[in-house]
């Protein structure tokens, strides 16, 4: 069946500029590029971890969230958030 009304393309959405499609661009390669360089854990959720804390001692636990270099270790007392270089795995 052929049409006899064509949708003008201005009345189906906001015009959008080139200038705004590249940038919009530029800004999501940036993030998932600073997204992909940051440092990261070497450890999953679930695996079992021994806590060197200088301050409070050692803590023994499970890792229950990780956030860039930060790692939430699930012990007895609580959750308690520690750098990744601090941790070490269990044997």
């Amino acid at each position: 069946m052929v049409k006899t009304h064509v949708q003008d393309l201005a009345s189906m959405g906001r015009p959008v500029s080139l200038s705004y499609l590249i940038a919009r661009t530029v800004s999501r390669v940036l993030a998932w590029l600073r997204r992909a360089t940051a440092p990261s854990s070497p450890y999953r959720l679930g695996d079992a971890v021994v806590a060197e804390d200088p301050f409070n001692g050692r803590r023994e636990g499970i890792v229950v969230s990780r956030r860039g270099p930060s790692v939430g270790v699930g012990t007895a007392t609580g959750i308690l958030h520690f750098d990744h270089r601090q941790l070490r795995r269990q044997e």
